[in-house]
């Protein structure tokens, strides 16, 4: 029997004897370690009331316990109990005023008050206490990121970085923040000076990786990681984002091969088996896709992306009703994703739920109303029935998000002519050719027969001319 099996066996049966505990009301003691034990175990999988019942149950016998009046003011602040969980660290600092852990508690219930400033003074009070002091900069750089006062998130991440080179938190931030600053291309001189300290850092190689990888030089990303890889051949991490950069290449074989490899050494995971699953996608070979992204959902049932991978790889075979199912699972999970909402329209319109279908285009353009495949598909729905005043209506709020598209000209073009609008056509028609000439090839599709085709092409090879 594994250790491992034993510790959870043991866990186990802890959390048994609590529950009967409460249940028969029997007398039961437990020490201060196992109570901490319980209390992980129900914060852990969200049962809030539970662990404030533990918690509660615990400070009866431990009154004095530091420790455990932060972790309640912790379960207060998950039943968003904010003013009772800072009283509580009140009480707790007049006990212990040196305790770093109470003022990092109380950075972080006053973070998700939106009390950003008040927060960064706890813990800057926590830095001067605190061992982890990388942990504290991170979250320094986390309220500083939320009142988007980027220089100085930057800044926090840096020293939480110069002192542990690993912490993952404080170098994603970091370049999302370089990132959104346009500060990434000057900051490869930054993570260069781990590496001239260190040249066997797998973690230095790995972040400057990752830094080429969002500046789009993926030769250098790749070269990057290889490095990472060859100091660490167990990098799962590594071998991971080499499959990401190869994916944003387009060699999608050497991807699976580097996904197949992150598998082998930490095992599956939903996220890989997705990324599997989209690399089999890529490749065309949609029923490997298939069983990767079903894969993806076994292990986690509300990983959505799995779901929508899945139906993705449906459509792309006409398997309209399948991918619909899977379509409505990922929809379900995340409801606030305009994607999802977009592909559910098409697949309703394909297998004939018109309304659905224009319900769901109605979603997905208040959650991302400059995509304009919603707005062209959405009106094209009410064109294929002959409803050209609606088709043209629709198309105009397109026109509102999003007004110099050329493709939007030319659609409503091909609407304003069905309404027999013809001199508001060839206005539009007008501003297409201005935007986009060679766009007016798309009109053709529109208007099959050869008469219509020709006039079109009279007035097209007409404004030609007088533009030359």
């Amino acid at each position: 029997m594994s250790k491992e099996y034993r510790k959870r066996e043991e866990g186990n049966e802890l959390i048994k004897r609590f529950e009967d505990h409460l249940r028969k009301k029997k007398a039961e003691f437990f020490d201060l370690d196992a109570y901490e034990q319980i209390i992980e175990h129900y914060m852990f999988r969200g049962k809030h009331n539970k662990a404030l019942q533990a918690v509660n149950q615990a400070i009866s016998q431990y009154p004095f316990s530091i420790e455990l009046i932060t972790i309640k003011a912790q379960i207060l602040s998950n039943l968003e109990e904010y003013d009772q969980a800072l009283d509580l660290l009140d009480q707790a600092h007049a006990l212990q005023p040196n305790d770093p852990e109470i003022f990092l508690t109380k950075g972080s219930i006053l973070s998700l008050q939106g009390k950003h400033a008040e927060a960064i003074k706890n813990y800057e009070d926590a830095l001067l206490l605190a061992d982890d002091k990388d942990e504290v900069y991170y979250s320094i750089g986390l309220a500083y990121q939320s009142m988007e006062d980027y220089q100085n998130a930057i800044d926090a991440y840096k020293k939480s970085i110069e002192l542990n080179i690993n912490h993952d938190g404080s170098l994603y931030e970091l370049a999302f923040c370089l990132d959104l600053t346009g500060q990434l291309e000057s900051s490869i001189e930054y993570y260069q000076k781990f590496i001239d300290e260190d040249p066997y850092s797998t973690a230095a190689w790995y972040n400057l990786g990752i830094v080429y990888n969002k500046l789009e030089k993926y030769q250098e990303a790749l070269q990057a990681y290889d490095y990472a890889i060859t100091i660490d051949d167990t990098f799962a991490s590594a071998h991971f984002n080499t499959g990401n950069t190869y994916m944003n290449m387009g060699e999608y074989t050497k991807a699976l091969d580097a996904f197949r490899k992150t598998v082998e050494i930490e095992g599956p995971s939903p996220e890989v088996y997705c990324c599997l699953g989209a690399a089999y996608e890529s490749l065309e070979q949609y029923e490997l896709g298939l069983k990767y992204f079903q894969k993806a959902t076994k292990l986690d049932t509300l990983y959505d992306e799995a779901w929508f991978g899945a139906g993705a790889c449906l459509e792309k075979q006409e398997k309209w009703y399948q991918a619909l199912h899977f379509y409505n699972k990922a929809l379900k999970i995340n409801t606030e994703n305009a994607e999802y909402w977009k592909s559910v329209a098409h697949a309703e319109f394909k297998v004939g739920n018109t309304i659905s279908s224009i319900d769901a285009y109605e979603e997905a353009s208040k959650l991302d109303p400059t995509d304009k495949e919603i707005w062209l598909n959405w009106s094209f729905i009410f064109y294929e029935q002959g409803d050209y005043t609606k088709a043209i209506d629709t198309l105009s709020l397109g026109f509102d998000e999003i007004p110099n598209d050329a493709e939007f000209f030319y659609r409503m073009t091909v609407y304003l002519i069905e309404a027999g609008q013809f001199k508001e056509a060839f206005n539009y028609l007008e501003n297409a050719l201005i935007l986009d000439f060679d766009g007016h090839t798309a009109l053709f599709d529109f208007f099959p027969k050869i008469e219509t085709q020709k006039a079109l092409y009279k007035i097209i090879e007409q404004f030609r001319k007088e533009n030359n």
